[in-house]
């Protein structure tokens, strides 16, 4: 797999869509942290990513309706990377208890399923929005993408399957090892040489 992450080149109005996919995923994220912390403390359980993710769309959805504003694949993913924050608590020495993240800080969203690089420095993503970005893209399969936000600019990632090329030899190239003992004989004939030059 090859990693590939460039800056994209949007408009006022993508600009406010990203800032509300980010802002739903923060927010999936932030609800998903505060309702495990209430549950261990009344089971001694941590709920799943899929058992949050049927509560969201039953309990919070339905009372933000700007959550069917963007793709269902951002708090979904918020959920599952909460998930892993709490694993890496757990079996990763180090690793802090998850924090609720706030707004501008590491903003950030996924995005998977109808993704399609069209041309040159377009891509179309989920709900058919179209992107551009300020490099040529890779013409390759993309299943999934990170959207960020970093000093007020977004930036696009994604991995691909990459083959590499391999070129042909020229030529074979055949290395010679004569030893220590010729290196010191040419050493000091050379060497020989240059005083009888000196002498005459």
């Amino acid at each position: 797999m090859k990693s590939f992450q460039t800056k994209l080149k949007v408009n006022n109005q993508q600009k406010t869509i990203l800032a509300l996919s980010a802002g739903v995923a923060r927010h999936a994220y932030n609800w998903g942290l505060a309702t495990s912390i209430t549950e261990y403390k009344t089971t001694k359980k941590r709920p799943s990513a899929i058992t949050l993710h049927k509560r969201l769309v039953a309990e919070v959805k339905s009372i933000n309706p700007w959550y069917y504003e963007v793709s269902k694949c951002a708090p979904q993913q918020a959920l599952r990377d909460l998930e892993r924050a709490f694993k890496n608590f757990l079996t990763i020495r180090g690793s802090g208890f998850p924090k609720f993240k706030k707004k501008g800080k590491k903003d950030s969203f996924y995005l998977e399923g109808s993704i399609k690089i069209c041309q040159g420095n377009k891509i179309k993503l989920p709900r058919r929005e179209i992107v551009k970005t300020y490099e040529i893209l890779p013409s390759v399969p993309v299943k999934n993408v990170r959207i960020s936000k970093r000093a007020n600019n977004w930036y696009i990632s994604f991995k691909y399957d990459y083959q590499p090329t391999h070129t042909a030899k020229e030529r074979d190239v055949i290395g010679v090892d004569v030893g220590i003992n010729t290196l010191l004989l040419i050493g000091f004939f050379s060497s020989t040489n240059r005083n009888q030059q000196t002498l005459k």
